[in-house]
């Protein structure tokens, strides 16, 4: 039984030294941080448990309040910059900041959650923290 070789579908493998930046990438792209072949969600954000192509046991890390934290950081640097920038330029109706900024806010923080959820999860696998 020694004798048989394991495969890489069949075990989930350490990522290789100098592999932080591949997990976080493959992450943003929402694909499998060890063969970047498979997507890790199956809905909007909900993690597939394993790859589908090399077996990687993607349940294992757990991203939790990371990418919400990690998400409004981003979306808040980006929104309050534009909000002051329009204010001091042009001071506007108050009716154009609501009108601007709430759906900017809500489009920004509904795209970037998963790519950011993705790159959490890329992060925990090349550092192994699995839960």
């Amino acid at each position: 039984m020694d004798d048989l070789p394991l495969t890489h579908h069949s075990r989930d493998l350490d990522p290789p030294p100098g592999s932080f930046l591949t997990g976080l990438l493959r992450g943003i792209r929402k694909r499998c941080p060890q063969c970047g072949e498979s997507h890790i969600f199956s809905r909007y954000v909900t993690v597939n448990p394993t790859c589908r192509h090399c077996g990687l046991d993607i349940s294992a890390y757990r991203a939790d309040d990371a990418p919400p934290y990690f998400t409004i950081f981003v979306v808040g640097h980006i929104v309050i910059p534009g909000m002051l920038l329009l204010e001091q330029n042009f001071h506007p109706a108050s009716w154009v900041h609501m009108a601007t900024w709430v759906p900017m806010t809500l489009l920004l923080t509904l795209a970037l959650l998963p790519p950011i959820k993705g790159a959490v999860i890329g992060a925990q696998w090349a550092l192994r923290m699995k839960s």
